[in-house]
C-alpha cells in the first residue's frame, strides 16, 4: 500500500480540527494571540503527523527487544541508576522479568538476570562480547600498556602471566607467607581487648598483598611509603573517574603522581634484582620474568603495571569478604561452633601446622566464606561491551534480541539472592553448599557469579580463599571473640562494595591449646 505523504498530512489535520472543533490553518488573524496560537498547533499537528507517517510508511524491526525501564527522558535512567542499580534492579525485575534494558543518557544498558539468560555473557569471545571499551576508567590506575589499554590478544597474554603466577606450586609458598604475617599481626594482640576487625583485616590484608605480590623489599623497606601511594592510587578511583577518568580534580592528579612514583620504586627493584641476580617467590618476580609468545621480556613499566591491577583486584575483596566471614561467623553460634570443630579435629589430625593442603581440608570454613561472599560480592556489577547482535531466552521460554552496541550487564549482588536458585535467598546458610544440597550446582553454570565466571572468570580465587582461610583459621584458634556493635550495614557508596561504619570486636585469647 502506497500512501502520499500530502495526503495523510490533509487527513491527519482534519482530524485535528475536528477534534478541537475550529480549522487549523496558517490564514492570517486579527491579534498576534490567535497567531501564535494557530502556529502552535500547525507545529503540533505536523509533529504527530509526521509520528503516523513514520509508523506508516518505515518497515517495523522484527527484533524482540527486551522491555524498558520506565523513567523520564534523557536524565530519568541516570537518576535511576545513580538511586542504586541494585535498589532498580530490585524494583524492576518483578515486573520486567530476568531481560530489561536501562536508557542511560546515550547508552542502552541491558541486564541479565539469571543463570537462564547469562550463558552468553560469560562464554562469549571478546570479539562478541568486550570489556575493553567498558573498564577504560581503571587505564590512569593501572597505567599504560596493560590488561585494558592494550589489544585482547596482549591481554591473554598478561593474563597468562597472572595464571603462571598463580599456579599450585606458588600457592603453596604465599600461603607460608600468609601463615606468618597472621602470627606475626596477632601476636601483638593483648591477652583480651577490644577492636575494630574491619579495620584489622584491612591493615593485615595490604601486608599480606606487599610480601606475597609486591616482594620482600617493599614488606621490609617500603611499606608505609608504597603502602600510601597505594592509598591515593585508591582514592583516585572514584564514581565520577567511571565517565570522566582524566578529570583534572584533586584526587586525580594524587592518583597520576603516585601511580609515577610507584613506576620509579618498582623500576629501582627490579633493576636491584637484575642486577644482583637475586631471585623471590613472589608475584613480582613471576612478572619479571614473564615472557611473551614472542619471545620479548616483560617492561619495567608493564610489570608495574600488572602488579597494581593485582593488588586492585585482590587487596579490597580479600578484606571485604574477610570481615564479612568474621561477622556472620559471630553472629551465628551455630557455624562458629562448626568451624571451631573443624579447627580441633585438624590440629588433632596435623598439630599445629597450617599449610597449603591443610587449608584445603577446611571444607566448613571454606562454606562460610563462599555464603558471606554469596550474600556480599564485592563487585555488584559486571560489564560488557555488545560487539554484535545475539539472543536470549527466558526460564519462562521468552526469546529477546540484544542488539550490537548494548553495554550488557549481570548482578553478582541480585543473581547470588534469586529465589529459585538459593532457598531463603537473604538467610546466611552456608550448609547449602554442603554435599547433600549444592544449591549452586543443582542450578547449573553461572547461578553463583561472585567470583564471575566462564572466560573472565577470577584468577585469584584460590588466593582469595587460601588467604582468607590462614587468617581466620589463626583467629578460631586463638581468640574468643564477640560482636559488640551492631550487625554491619553495607556501604554502597564504594566504587568495591563493602563494610559500612567499624566492627567493634571484644576478644579473648584461648587459654588452652586446641590439641
Amino acid at each position: 500500500m502506497v500512501y502520499k505523504v500530502s495526503t495523510i498530512i490533509s487527513c491527519f489535520l482534519e482530524l485535528v480540527e475536528h477534534w478541537i472543533g475550529f480549522p487549523v490553518t496558517m490564514e492570517v488573524e486579527s491579534t498576534n494571540n490567535n497567531k501564535i496560537w494557530n502556529v502552535g498547533l500547525l507545529l503540533v499537528a505536523t509533529l504527530l503527523a509526521a509520528k503516523l507517517i513514520s509508523a506508516l510508511i518505515m518497515p517495523r524491526s522484527k527484533k524482540r527487544l527486551p522491555p524498558v525501564v520506565n523513567s523520564w527522558p534523557v536524565l530519568g535512567g541516570l537518576l535511576r541508576f545513580l538511586k542504586g542499580p541494585v535498589v532498580m534492579l530490585r524494583e524492576e525485575y518483578p515486573k520486567l522479568g530476568s531481560v530489561f534494558t536501562l536508557k542511560l543518557l546515550n547508552k542502552n544498558i541491558t541486564f541479565l538476570i539469571g543463570p537462564e539468560v547469562s550463558a552468553h555473557f560469560f562464554k562469549a569471545p571478546e570479539s562478541d562480547l568486550s570489556q575493553q571499551e567498558v573498564y577504560q576508567f581503571n587505564v590512569p590506575t593501572f597505567g599504560p600498556g596493560v590488561v585494558f589499554d592494550v589489544d585482547y590478544s596482549i591481554r591473554q597474554e598478561q593474563f597468562r602471566f597472572f595464571t603462571e603466577a598463580l599456579r599450585v606450586n606458588k600457592l603453596k609458598g604465599y600461603v607460608d607467607q600468609m601463615v606468618m604475617e597472621a602470627e606475626e599481626y596477632f601476636s601483638k594482640w593483648g591477652n583480651c581487648g577490644e577492636v575494630d576487625l574491619k579495620y584489622e583485616l584491612e591493615h593485615l590484608i595490604i601486608l599480606t598483598a606487599s610480601r606475597c605480590l609486591l616482594g620482600e623489599e617493599v614488606r621490609n623497606k617500603l611499606f608505609d611509603d608504597v603502602s600510601a601511594l597505594f592509598h591515593d592510587l585508591d582514592n583516585g578511583m572514584l564514581p565520577i573517574s567511571v565517565i570522566f577518568p582524566y578529570l583534572s580534580i584533586p584526587a586525580h592528579r594524587r592518583r597520576d603522581q603516585a601511580r609515577k612514583r610507584l613506576a620509579q620504586i618498582f623500576t629501582n627493584i627490579i633493576a636491584s634484582r637484575k642486577q644482583t641476580g637475586k631471585t623471590e617467590n613472589d608475584m613480582l618476580q613471576c612478572f619479571i620474568e614473564s615472557k611473551y609468545k614472542d619471545g620479548r621480556q616483560t617492561t619495567e613499566s608493564e610489570v608495574t603495571g600488572l602488579l597494581i591491577a593485582a593488588l586492585f583486584a585482590g587487596q579490597h575483596t580479600s578484606s571485604i569478604t574477610s570481615t564479612w566471614t568474621g561477622a556472620y561467623l559471630l553472629c551465628n553460634p551455630t557455624y562458629m561452633s562448626a568451624v571451631l570443630e573443624e579447627q580441633k579435629n585438624l590440629t588433632q589430625k596435623h598439630g599445629n601446622k597450617v599449610d597449603h593442603d591443610i587449608l584445603s581440608e577446611m571444607e566448613v570454613l571454606h562454606r562460610c566464606i563462599k555464603e558471606a561472599l554469596r550474600l556480599h560480592p564485592p563487585l555488584i556489577m559486571l560489564l560488557r561491551s555488545s560487539h554484535s547482535d545475539f539472543s536470549v531466552k527466558t526460564q519462562e521460554g521468552v526469546e529477546y534480541d540484544i542488539p550490537k552496541g548494548h553495554i550488557v550487564a549481570a548482578s553478582p549482588a541480585f543473581a547470588n539472592r534469586l529465589p529459585h536458585i538459593y532457598k531463603n535467598p537473604d538467610k546466611y546458610d552456608p550448609d547449602r553448599f554442603a554435599p547433600s544440597r549444592d544449591e549452586d550446582k543443582v542450578a547449573g553454570a553461572f547461578s553463583y557469579i561472585s567470583f564471575g565466571g566462564g572466560r573472565h572468570g577470577c584468577l585469584g580465587e584460590p588466593f582469595a580463599y587460601l588467604q582468607i582461610k590462614a587468617i581466620w583459621s589463626h583467629l578460631v584458634r586463638n581468640f574468643e571473640m564477640e560482636l559488640i556493635s551492631p550487625f554491619p550495614e553495607i556501604d554502597w557508596n564504594a566504587m568495591v562494595v563493602g563494610v559500612k561504619g567499624k566492627v567493634m570486636v571484644r576478644y579473648k585469647r584461648r587459654e588452652l591449646p586446641l590439641n
